[in-house]
């Protein structure tokens, strides 16, 4: 079973998600401000968090990066913003996917599933599964990743869009085609997103960020991995 948190300062609202996802068999805790999502977060090992974006004490993109000093669980944002540019924040704070206000609460159920599946698939599989290339080595039983000897810290999407590119070495996919497969469904975002995520492995796994060896643009259509 599943262990969601639900932090929003909009307790009706609360309420009203914690009830449907407790319907799906999920276990849920909730919290009405950034600070108690924090702690929580690091009293308690969840499957998955929920964050509103606006909330006293520290607001959602405050709370989602102090949970990223210390945990690569899958977050979701929640916000009253429709605006393209709040969504990249939250993704450079670390946040998973993001969910605009009003929504239908069959939208955050079908996300939530699609990205506690993405992120526990790993965990399923008896047998793992390793591979070296380019100098990282990525276990997708586990969800880790090394660079050379050292452990790197990536998020379910991250890890998610990585494993990917790294199982299909040389192979140059659209941002179209890594928003259906990496997100897991019809993803109707802005297409920055993929490039915002793929900054961010480049930040962590490249010696020179500016200039990538391993995550690579092949311009005018999309990205790949070399695995040279």
């Amino acid at each position: 079973m599943a262990r969601i948190l639900v932090v929003d300062d909009e307790k009706v609202m609360v309420k009203g998600i914690r009830f449907n996802l407790e319907n799906e068999g999920y276990e849920v805790d909730v919290g009405y401000n950034g600070r108690q999502a924090v702690d929580m977060a690091r009293a308690a090992a969840y499957d998955l968090i929920i964050l509103d974006l606006m909330m006293p004490e520290l607001d959602g993109l405050e709370a989602c990066m102090e949970i990223r000093t210390f945990s690569t669980v899958p977050i979701i944002m929640l916000t009253a913003r429709g605006e393209d540019t709040d969504k990249l924040l939250g993704f450079e704070y670390g946040a998973d996917d993001y969910i605009t206000k009003p929504f239908n609460i069959l939208e955050v159920k079908a996300r939530v599933k699609a990205l506690l599946r993405r992120s526990s698939v790993g965990r399923r599989q008896p047998d793992r599964e390793r591979r070296t290339l380019g100098g990282l080595t990525i276990d997708s039983a586990a969800r880790s990743l090394w660079k050379g000897e050292d452990p790197v810290e990536l998020t379910a999407r991250e890890f998610d869009l990585l494993e990917l590119l790294m199982k299909n070495p040389g192979r140059v996919y659209s941002r179209e085609q890594l928003l259906n497969q990496v997100w897991g469904y019809e993803y109707t975002g802005e297409y920055r997103t993929v490039d915002v995520h793929i900054r961010r492995i480049r930040e962590k796994v490249e010696e020179d960020p500016a200039n990538p060896a391993l995550l690579r643009t092949k311009w005018g259509v999309g990205y790949y991995f070399d695995g040279k």
